[in-house]
């Protein structure tokens, strides 16, 4: 009886936490503005790679500028020599400059839909320049090296974090590995105890003792730049 009690609610923990992973995501521009963990998983790693990009691509504009280029020019040859996501994200941002949409409205436009706080800072600068006259390959030069230097302090943190990290996945992983191993060893042990009432309990406050563990792990381990 108690096989099939825990039969049935593992199969429904499984489905609904399949259901909660996966759920929601929905495509649109190359983001999946979704709100289940997946879906914001696919969103950080992209940005993540957008803004590894940022830095060669504010050096591409600047180059450009100093040829001579506009800076509609400028977002063209990021479309032309960038890789994705980056191309594609200027690339959507010359599309809307060409059906009238105005600069400043088509800039807040790729902004808002990347969501990072490095194109927040390069968007700002452009429009401040825009109404000021600044030196807009300076701006991209100064705004390049800070994020560099930014990325490069991020990535010493998690070298310095990564020993904490596994330290968490182990001990968290261990009495899943433990307890598979107990089962295969000493099956007429362990599915018995499985079976049990007590046993079903035992299981659910581990996952619960766990699942606690692993976020203050996790909370410790997560250092903002």
């Amino acid at each position: 009886m108690y096989g099939w009690l825990i039969a049935s609610l593992f199969a429904l923990f499984a489905g609904g936490l399949a259901w909660y992973v996966a759920g929601d995501v929905r495509i649109k521009a190359g983001w999946q503005n979704g709100n289940s963990p997946l879906a914001r998983w696919l969103d950080r790693r992209r940005r993540d790679k957008f803004n590894a990009q940022l830095p060669d691509t504010l050096a591409t504009m600047s180059n450009a500028l100093r040829a001579g280029f506009s800076i509609a020019q400028a977002f063209g040859s990021v479309v032309e020599m960038g890789e994705a996501p980056i191309s594609e994200e200027f690339e959507i941002l010359q599309r809307q400059l060409s059906i009238g949409m105005s600069f400043e409205d088509a800039l807040d436009s790729m902004s808002q839909r990347v969501g990072s706080d490095d194109l927040s800072l390069v968007t700002t600068a452009i429009l401040i320049s825009r109404k000021t006259g600044g030196n807009v390959t300076e701006i991209f030069d100064k705004i390049s090296e800070t994020i560099r230097g930014r990325m490069k302090i991020e990535r010493k943190v998690k070298t310095l974090t990564a020993q904490g990290r596994m330290q968490g996945i182990i001990v968290s992983a261990m009495p899943l590995f433990l307890g598979i191993i107990m089962t295969i060893l000493k099956p007429k042990l362990m599915i018995p105890f499985f079976c049990s009432f007590a046993g079903f309990v035992s299981c659910l406050a581990v996952v619960a003792l766990i699942s606690v563990g692993w976020l203050f792990i996790r909370k410790i381990m997560q250092i903002d730049v």
